[in-house]
């Protein structure tokens, strides 16, 4: 079962199972269990093997001028109206009306929650096209965190791309999800944002999908997904990694 789901050949799955790292329902499985993928939750790391039956996952490379809804009172496009009627799907979290760039839909909510839930912080990286030129201190900010009203931001990635005609391209990677945050950031330091396009969600791009397009993710894709997910981050990790002893060797005082 793990074999076909592309989780290795045998042998290599066989060592995952050996190793204590596959479970069913929660059970640590051993060498010669049998389960039901469709009853049965089976996981490898904490990484579903297959999703639901009819289970699907689209990537989509949304326009500007379209709504991030399932549907829309005003009558406006919406990106279900972008991707196959049947079966229906709904979009994982949102992006502005006016933000371009990767949206994923599924009929899946239990992937939809894994991705969107606040706890996991799944990081996302938009190219943000300013106006002016960021200094520094403006960088700084950016990457440390601004006041907005509802609250500091937390550290942030930021890489100037490229300027020209007076303007800036920043690639920004966040792993926090408030409302038009980028944007927000961006006019608070004063270089409000002119473009704003999602380029990566966890460790998914495709730079080759053209706006309006979508395509299937591969079950590798969603896996890895699921994965990025469920990785705490790097500033996670330090914050939650056990405080050393003391030279003296006393116990270490956590924070």
């Amino acid at each position: 079962m793990l074999a076909r789901a592309g989780w290795g050949s045998r042998r290599a799955c066989e060592a995952l199972i050996a190793a204590g790292r596959v479970t069913v329902d929660g059970r640590t499985a051993r060498l010669g269990d049998r389960a039901d993928p469709i009853r049965q939750r089976i996981e490898v790391d904490g990484i579903r093997v297959a999703p639901p039956p009819g289970a699907v996952v689209y990537l989509l490379n949304k326009p500007a001028g379209v709504v991030s809804t399932a549907a829309d009172t005003h009558g406006r496009a919406t990106v279900c109206d972008l991707v196959p009627a049947e079966p229906r799907v709904f979009p994982v979290g949102r992006l502005d009306l006016d933000t371009e760039g990767l949206l994923l839909l599924t009929n899946d909510g239990e992937l939809a929650q894994l991705l969107t839930h606040p706890r996991h912080g799944l990081p996302k990286e938009y190219l943000a096209e300013v106006e002016g030129i960021p200094g520094p201190a403006a960088l700084r900010r950016l990457r440390e965190g601004v006041e907005l009203e509802d609250g500091r931001t937390a550290p942030a990635r930021v890489r100037l791309v490229q300027t020209a005609g007076g303007r800036a391209a920043l690639a920004i990677e966040l792993r926090e999800g408030r409302k038009r945050q980028v944007r927000r950031m961006c006019a608070a330091v004063g270089h409000p944002v002119v473009r704003l396009v999602r380029t990566r969600i966890g460790p998914l791009t495709d730079p080759h999908l053209l706006p309006g397009a979508w395509r299937l993710l591969r079950p590798e894709e969603v896996r890895a997904l699921e994965a990025a997910a469920r990785d705490p981050g790097p500033a996670r990790r330090r914050r939650a990694r056990p405080s050393r002893p003391d030279p003296g060797g006393g116990a270490g005082t956590g924070r």
